[in-house]
C-alpha cells in the first residue's frame, strides 16, 4: 500500500517513522526471549527505505504455541539464528541509532516490546535503551482518536479498519511495517486532532495509555474481579518488585 500523503499534510511526527517489532517465545515479558526482530525506516508514503532483520537462538526451548503464531522452530534457531546478546545488543544500537537521528519509533503495542527488550538486555549485561523519547504507538492512539469503535483493536483489525495490507501477520518485519502504515493512516485522518511534536505527542501518550488501564481497570473491577489491577508503564513497564528475569 502506497499512502497518498504529502508531508504538508502530516503531523510533525509522522513525517520521520521508523518501525520496530519482535516476535519471542511467549507473552510474559519477564520471562519471554527475542527470536526475531526488525527495525525499518519508512518514507512518508509508507515505503521501507531501510531494513534491518535479526534471527536470534534464544538460548531455550520455543514452546509449539510460540511457533505456531511466527513460524520459527527451535530447531531452526538453533540453525541460523546467531546468539541472542549479539542479537539483542545489536536491536538496541539500531533503535539508539535512528532515535539520536530524529526519528521517532512505531511500536504497536510498545509497552510489550520495549519491556522484553529491556529485560533481555539484562539478561545478556548490555546497556539498556532505556525509556525512549519518541514513540509512536498506534494502539493506544486509536483508542484515543476513535475511543468508541467497537471490535478488536489488534494490529490485523487495525490494518483492515485502515487499509493497511497486512500480508504476514507475525513476522516481525511485516507487523512493524504494518504498524508504520497504520500510524501514518491515522496520522493522515486525525491530522487535526495529532498535531503534535514527537516529543509531545509521546507525553501524551504516557497521559492517554494510564487513562485506559485506569478505565479498564474500573470495567474489570465492576464486572469480573473487584481487585484486578491493570500493569501500567508506557511505553516500558518498571521491573516488578520481585522480579524473575533469570
Amino acid at each position: 500500500m502506497t499512502l497518498e500523503v504529502t508531508r504538508a499534510t502530516l503531523p510533525k511526527w509522522a513525517t520521520r517513522l521508523a518501525v520496530f517489532d519482535l516476535e519471542t517465545t511467549g507473552i510474559d515479558v519477564e520471562t519471554s526471549r527475542i527470536v526475531t526482530a526488525n527495525v525499518s525506516m519508512l518514507d512518508e508514503h509508507g515505503q521501507v527505505v531501510d531494513r534491518h532483520d535479526w534471527i536470534a537462538d534464544p538460548g531455550v526451548e520455543i514452546p509449539e504455541g510460540a511457533t505456531a503464531v511466527h513460524g520459527i522452530t527451535t530447531a531452526q534457531a538453533r540453525e541460523v539464528g546467531r546468539r541472542a546478546a549479539d542479537v539483542v545488543d545489536e536491536v538496541v544500537f539500531t533503535l539508539r541509532t535512528v532515535l539520536a537521528d530524529s526519528y521517532a519509533v512505531v511500536v504497536y503495542n510498545a509497552p510489550y516490546d520495549f519491556t522484553l527488550l529491556d529485560r533481555e538486555c539484562a539478561r545478556h549485561g548490555i546497556r539498556p535503551l532505556g525509556e525512549p523519547g519518541a514513540v509512536v504507538d498506534p494502539l493506544v492512539i486509536d483508542r484515543r482518536v476513535d475511543r468508541y469503535r467497537k471490535g478488536k483493536r489488534t494490529l490485523t483489525a487495525a490494518s483492515d479498519h485502515y487499509g493497511v495490507t497486512l500480508t504476514d501477520a507475525h513476522n516481525a518485519g511485516a507487523d512493524a511495517i504494518a504498524a508504520g502504515r497504520v500510524a501514518l493512516a491515522i496520522a493522515e485522518r486525525y491530522a487535526d486532532d495529532l498535531a503534535f511534536d514527537a516529543a509531545s505527542l509521546h507525553r501524551a501518550q504516557v497521559d492517554w495509555h494510564d487513562e485506559q488501564c485506569a478505565s479498564f481497570e474500573d470495567y474489570m473491577r465492576r464486572t469480573c474481579d473487584p481487585h484486578f489491577t491493570a500493569r501500567r508503564g508506557w511505553p516500558l513497564i518498571p521491573i516488578p518488585a520481585h522480579p524473575t528475569l533469570f
